[in-house]
């Protein structure tokens, strides 16, 4: 059986990942397979910076703009969506890209989920509509009496993780934490994860950058139109709920674009505590040739083999 690898690129937002995977990606001429969990909702564009038209022409990717914010996606759907993707892919190319930063998405892929039960949608109603009337600190309450253990751990600042774990407490019974440590990674394929580094200034003047060109490119109008949708899970993420909290009254333009770039600087450190944990993952700076990252990654894939 041939050799198959999967070149994961991964770092903090706007450092350029979507130009290093076309790169690589035209190089080796293969697919990319995007792990943005933001990128999946036709409806967000602007606010997610998909790949524009142009790059989306050079070379085809898969799982952007694919879903809707009225459709319920998990990582566990996702997870599945992406290994058949795969498996269709691999019978052509021996080499797959994927990219993204969202890295529990990268790691469902490449890791492994752990299994749990399923969650009804009506429990999931139910965790919406707390999250609706109470806000973060309604689930943040439950979920310190439902799992205390995983409370301490979690990210209390996003709602999807806690309207995640609350749901299999309350479909289960059983702490979400009792499901955690048994998944199963994939012998399929060979992994080489890729990160993509800058120093800290950098990626924070990309970031204010990004964002005054997604005003520029009417993030505004795009979150006026997702206004009365704002109860969405899809729409609980930075550069919606600013504007959304302007729309009602809360703050003034110019305060909510400031909290737009201090609340994406806040997730690309969260990025980066995620992405370190990881060993594996070899890091080239943000403005390498394309040929440091082919060196490494040809070296690699001549020493490391399937079992």
């Amino acid at each position: 059986m041939k050799n198959l690898y999967l070149i994961s690129i991964c770092g903090p937002t706007g450092i350029g990942k979507t130009d290093w995977a076309i790169r690589l990606a035209l190089h080796y001429q293969t697919e990319i397979l995007s792990a943005d969990s933001r990128q999946f909702y036709r409806e967000m564009q602007v606010g997610t910076a998909v790949p524009t038209a142009a790059e989306l022409q050079r070379v085809q990717h898969h799982f952007i703009q694919h879903r809707s914010i009225f459709e319920p996606y998990s990582v566990g759907d996702f997870e599945k969506d992406a290994r058949a993707q795969l498996d269709r892919l691999f019978q052509e190319h021996s080499i797959v890209i994927m990219v993204g930063g969202s890295g529990l998405y990268l790691d469902a892929v490449t890791r492994g989920l752990d299994v749990f039960p399923e969650v009804p949608s009506q429990v999931r109603k139910e965790l919406d509509a707390l999250y609706r009337d109470k806000g973060l600190e309604g689930l943040q309450e439950l979920l310190s009496k439902l799992d205390p253990a995983y409370y301490k751990t979690v990210d209390l600042k996003n709602p999807h993780r806690l309207i995640r774990a609350l749901g299999v407490c309350l479909a289960s019974g059983k702490a979400y934490s009792s499901f955690r440590g048994k998944r199963k990674a994939p012998t399929d394929f060979v992994h080489i994860p890729l990160g993509i580094a800058a120093p800290r200034e950098v990626v924070y003047q990309r970031i204010e950058l990004r964002v005054d060109q997604m005003m520029e490119q009417g993030l505004l109008r795009e979150a006026e139109a997702l206004f009365p949708h704002r109860d969405r899970t899809a729409l609980q993420t930075v550069g919606y709920q600013e504007l959304f909290a302007y729309m009602e009254g809360r703050w003034d333009l110019e305060t909510a674009v400031g909290e737009i770039k201090k609340n994406t600087r806040r997730f690309a450190k969260r990025q980066g505590t995620w992405f370190r944990r990881n060993p594996d993952i070899h890091w080239i700076p943000f403005d390498a040739p394309t040929e440091t990252a082919l060196r490494y990654l040809n070296g690699k894939m001549k020493t490391t083999t399937h079992e």
